[in-house]
């Protein structure tokens, strides 16, 4: 635990209406005190906001609304002093100072969330879903977020972790007290059954993953295609603005064009590569290259056909190379004569130069993405790499614990597997005395959190 008081300015440093200045620790209030002129806030209720004026000895700061709120029925569970100030970089710095001289110390990233966690006010996957609610891009990854912040994956991981221990507990009195159980009774009554049935509910948890992952990270995008198939344009269509240039001559694009949107509360993350063909200019060539990396590395792939050519060489080799992609086949350009002799299962025929179809593609991109596992309310989703990570670790245990069992190994080595589970578990939650994990997730949060 910590036993000093924190401080930092919790809002976006720059001019605006308000700036935030937040204080946590045990000697919060008798700080204030001495910098407040107004009510004596050591004895006011708690979650009181007071007006009042802030000062260094030497000047008035600012006037301020001071809020106050009373352990342990805050965030942290300490005392907690927020100090509203006018939005301005300098007087917010000057609090701040003023602060610091008077007792407190400069918070680090994700200092007042990990006092939360280490103060028992939530655990560790709430907090990293405080995070996820900051960088939230859409309403789906808002609702994830807040269904983290709720609590669910850990009451999930709490249940599982009490039905390892249920089972560990009766190994544990086998080998004490063996006349008690038959060995044999103990595995197909007890660890096989138990066993297998944590094992299902895992596997249905990890097949949320990618859902999950998509929801809260987006989905890496290209378009890809020829020259002029109306790649750029169909980039532009989407974002609804001229991000890409375009114009009637091949190998226009030349280097990557990135933009972002959010579909059916999908993040997608388009990148728009040059025209893919044999080329003799060295720059074109640069941009060819780079857009068959982007290939390698999308998630999902917008492969564009122009409607008024044949299909070429190039298409048919373009095709084979993303076939078994994640895929949208774009025919472009429907306001002009049709001139391709195949179909495919998944297209959709668009005009982008005109927007014709965008809504109908749209549509099509959120039932593809979310094609495996659609999003719902009431299902609890991983999506964090840690929690993915550690849960396909309690998969691999459980594994071989049935393994172990159904070979007749003795109890005491299925033991071993289950208890690793166990631990698995906990790392997910922050049962764990690992300072260093600790340390790398607060700091990736923003100063003042």
């Amino acid at each position: 635990m910590k036993n000093d008081t924190i401080a930092a300015i919790s809002t976006a440093l720059g001019q605006g209406a308000i700036s935030i200045i937040r204080m946590s620790g045990p000697d919060a209030l008798n700080i204030i005190k001495k910098v407040f002129l107004g009510r004596d806030l050591a004895n006011v209720n708690s979650h009181t906001i007071h007006y009042g004026k802030i000062h260094d000895q030497t000047q008035i700061l600012d006037e301020v609304l001071v809020s106050v709120f009373k352990a342990p029925k805050t965030f942290t569970k300490e005392d907690i002093v927020e100090i509203n100030t006018h939005g301005g970089v300098f007087v917010a710095q000057k609090v701040l100072e003023t602060l610091l001289k008077n007792g407190a110390r400069i918070a680090e990233n994700g200092e007042f969330t990990e006092r939360a966690y280490l103060n028992g006010r939530i655990d560790l996957t709430q907090a990293e879903s405080v995070m996820d609610m900051i960088e939230a891009r859409s309403n789906l990854s808002l609702a994830l977020a807040n269904k983290g912040l709720e609590g669910k994956l850990y009451q999930l991981i709490l249940r599982l972790r009490e039905q390892l221990l249920t089972i560990i507990a009766t190994i544990e009195v086998n080998i004490d007290y063996p006349e008690y159980d038959d060995v044999e009774q103990l595995t197909t009554a007890v660890l096989l059954p138990k066993s297998k049935a944590l094992l299902e509910e895992v596997v249905e948890l990890l097949k949320t993953a990618d859902t999950g992952q998509v929801i809260k990270e987006g989905v890496k995008t290209a378009i890809i295609g020829r020259p002029n198939v109306g790649k750029s344009s169909l980039l532009n269509a989407l974002l609804n603005e001229e991000k890409a240039i375009v114009t009637e001559y091949q190998g226009t694009t030349r280097d990557i064009v990135e933009g972002t949107i959010s579909i059916g509360g999908i993040i997608l993350h388009l990148i728009d590569t040059a025209g893919i063909r044999e080329s003799d200019d060295v720059i074109e060539k640069i941009g060819i290259d780079k857009a068959k990396a982007v290939i390698n590395e999308a998630e999902l792939i917008l492969y564009v056909l122009n409607n008024n050519e044949p299909l070429t060489e190039e298409d048919c080799q373009l095709l084979d190379l993303t076939e078994h992609k994640k895929r949208l086949v774009i025919i472009n350009k429907i306001d002009l004569e049709s001139k391709i002799n195949r179909t495919f299962d998944n297209s959709v025929a668009i005009s982008a130069l005109n927007r014709t179809n965008i809504d109908l593609l749209e549509q099509h991109l959120q039932q593809l993405i979310l094609k495996s596992a659609p999003f719902t309310t009431h299902q609890v989703y991983l999506s964090n790499a840690r929690h993915i990570g550690l849960m396909t670790q309690v998969k691999s245990y459980l594994e071989d614990a049935i393994h172990t069992a159904s070979n007749h190994y003795p109890v005491d080595m299925v033991e071993i597997d289950l208890k690793m589970a166990w631990e698995s578990l906990g790392e997910i939650i922050g049962d764990t005395k690992d300072s260093a994990l600790l340390d790398a997730l607060f700091s990736q949060f923003c100063l003042g959190k």
